[in-house]
């Protein structure tokens, strides 16, 4: 819950602006749900996705405060975030919820972008890979192989967000790996190797690179750093506010 309209949506303006047409960038925008048409319209000529930050198990029905899928789609978005450190760890979403909010979300449409990651606690006592792999098998049971390709995953330590603590390189890529290997026993190592695996944990300009560099990095789940341009931009790799051109 960050930002008002006006401020997201010239957030927008200025990630779109920078962007401009490349082809050779990902770039995604999750704001707040009520501003979610609002971020559409600014970024429909752009190659800028839009995403929700969460989306409801049920498809319809007496199920207030919620937003369904059709919801999210029906304002031009098609992708949505699930499993989220604070809706695991501060709303109590289960993995069993998330496993059916991925279904839901893959039935009717939209990709999804999943996310795991262990606590301070669990990473302390070696359980790292442990709650990693069984987050993403329970996240992930029953899902056909087909609609695999449209999940993309982001491993997010817990203890790393918001605290201005960061996985290292190596701590991340260990951790990235380990996940890419057990998707892989889920599918195939085709598509493991083609699915993308994000680093989310106060990620910032200062470090992206370092941590973009590792093999099974594949983008950033930017969160304190993306609500300004100015924190935001240079995460972008080969971004003029990234190289200072």
């Amino acid at each position: 819950m960050n930002l008002d309209r006006a401020s997201a949506i010239a957030l927008a303006q200025a990630v779109c602006e920078s962007v401009g047409g490349r082809d050779d960038v990902d770039v995604g925008l999750f704001p707040p749900a009520v501003y979610l048409r609002d971020i559409v319209e600014v970024a429909q000529s752009s190659p800028v996705q839009v995403g929700a930050q969460n989306c409801c198990d049920q498809t319809s029905g007496a199920h207030t405060g919620e937003i369904s899928v059709s919801m999210v789609q029906d304002v031009g978005s098609g992708l949505v975030l699930l499993g989220h450190s604070e809706r695991r760890h501060v709303y109590g979403e289960s993995d069993e919820l998330i496993n059916r909010k991925v279904h839901t979300a893959l039935a009717q449409g939209l990709d999804v972008m999943l996310c795991l990651g262990e606590t301070q606690e669990q990473r302390e006592a070696g359980e790292t890979e442990t709650v990693c792999g069984s987050q993403l098998q329970a996240g992930l049971a029953g899902v056909e192989a087909e609609d695999l390709q449209r999940v993309h995953l982001a491993y997010e330590p817990v203890w790393a967000i918001g605290t201005g603590l960061t996985a290292s390189p190596e701590q991340a890529q260990d951790a990235h790996a380990y996940v890419r290997g057990v998707l892989a026993g889920i599918a195939t190592d085709d598509l493991a190797a083609r699915t993308r695996i994000l680093y989310g944990g106060s990620v910032k300009g200062e470090n992206a690179a370092d941590l973009l560099a590792r093999p099974d990095i594949d983008g950033a789940l930017v969160g304190g750093a993306s609500l300004t341009p100015e924190a935001f931009l240079p995460i972008i790799p080969d971004s003029p506010e990234a190289t200072g051109n």
